[in-house]
């Protein structure tokens, strides 16, 4: 304990050093974006739901498309404030990676521009504010990949002398940080998506008014399975039950997100448990569950499970079982985006985002392991859409 006080002296005495070497806001922008920076993370976020999405979005008349630009304009610099005070002062010297840098000046960037960008008042104003919001939403693809090099480096200085789980505060931060930014694209994304034909029918921007869960899973699963094919050279069967002409209003890209890692981990952990082996592997199950106000989805594999005191280290963002791609790449490059059925193995993020994704509109992700059996997901979506944006 008196070694890890210690070095979080050390680390405190490093943030203050990289303070004074020029990282700060203050070193790079004027003063007055500054006070307006902390003056605006000052202000209450507000937190929408799908159902509102869904309600507002149904007829994208002219009018709703500027009472929705209105709504991003003021609320839009809101959200990027507090991210940036929190990416301004973070602990154990995080705020002075370069890569945390690079992620905090692209959402000042973004909270200048909105802030500078006078109020929509017509249709030309708000047309040309979303061609504002595609830029923005452009600019910030790789935010997580970004963030998660940045992440581990800090993760690397630290592991000789401090284990991941003395990091609380640094894994309550990231939570709080990759569930603002999932708010922030869907808002951003379902304005733009408003704009545009639909690509499918039943969608209102992003969300599906009827999306199948089974359908998703079945997408999802045959990603997983070709990547689990080219880099393992096989990969098992994986059976689904449910009722494939079951529909619920659901953004399709984000269950498909949390299915896919869900499936991938399986796939993995069945494969390796049995390439040695001479029987088949068994069969991975996937089972759509409809109940009144939850759609619940399971993930039953074989792969052998994880003993008890691995679980907690599943949701941490400093805790992998992959190699690192930091091994592998240059640091200064990410081009991994996080939008669609992203790997981001390595990095430990699978399983804590696609939890967040589940939480951003109600639901929930649980993981219960049989430590030389397998492992159960259940990933529950709430059914209503009535659960407003838990915001941090």
């Amino acid at each position: 304990m008196a070694s890890v006080l210690a070095q979080s002296s050390r680390l405190a005495a490093q943030t203050l050093k990289a303070a004074n070497q020029g990282v700060r806001l203050i070193d790079h922008f004027s003063r007055e974006v500054v006070d307006d920076i902390f003056a605006c993370a000052l202000k209450k976020q507000t937190g929408v739901s799908l159902k509102y999405m869904l309600d507002f979005g149904s007829k994208p008349i002219e009018r709703q498309l500027i009472l929705s630009a209105q709504f991003l304009h003021n609320e839009l610099p809101v959200r990027l404030s507090h991210r940036v005070a929190e990416l301004e002062n973070l602990p154990y010297g995080l705020s002075a990676k370069p890569h945390v840098l690079k992620v905090r000046d692209w959402y000042v960037e973004s909270f200048r521009e909105l802030r500078s960008f006078p109020k929509v008042k017509d249709a030309s104003d708000e047309l040309h504010f979303t061609r504002l919001l595609q830029h923005i939403y452009r600019r910030h693809t790789n935010v997580v990949p970004v963030m998660a090099m940045g992440v581990a480096e800090l993760k690397r200085e630290l592991s000789r002398s401090i284990g991941v789980e003395d990091l609380p505060d640094i894994h309550q931060f990231l939570d709080g940080f990759y569930m603002s930014r999932i708010g922030i694209r869907m808002l951003i994304g379902q304005h733009i998506a408003l704009h545009e034909p639909p690509q499918r029918e039943n969608h209102i921007g992003l969300i599906d008014t009827k999306c199948s869960p089974a359908g998703v899973c079945q997408d999802a699963i045959d990603d997983a399975r070709s990547i689990c094919l080219r880099e393992k050279g096989g990969a098992p069967e994986v059976t689904v039950y449910g009722d494939p002409s079951f529909t619920f209003p659901y953004v399709p890209s984000h269950l498909h997100h949390m299915v896919f890692e869900l499936v991938k981990n399986s796939l993995r952990a069945v494969h390796d448990r049995f390439e040695d082996s001479d029987n088949e592997p068994p069969p991975i199950r996937l089972v759509v569950a409809e109940g009144e106000e939850d759609i619940t989805i399971k993930v039953s594999d074989e792969g052998g499970g994880i003993p008890r005191s691995g679980l907690p280290k599943m949701w941490t963002y400093l805790y992998t079982t992959a190699k690192s791609p930091l091994d592998d790449m240059d640091r200064s490059q990410a081009t991994e985006g996080s939008d669609g059925p992203s790997v981001l193995a390595g990095y430990g993020y699978g399983l804590p985002i696609s939890r967040l994704y589940a939480r951003y509109f109600g639901g929930d992700l649980s993981i219960i392991s049989m430590e030389g059996y397998g492992t159960d997901a259940y990933l529950h979506l709430n059914r209503l859409g009535n659960v407003q944006e838990p915001l941090p």
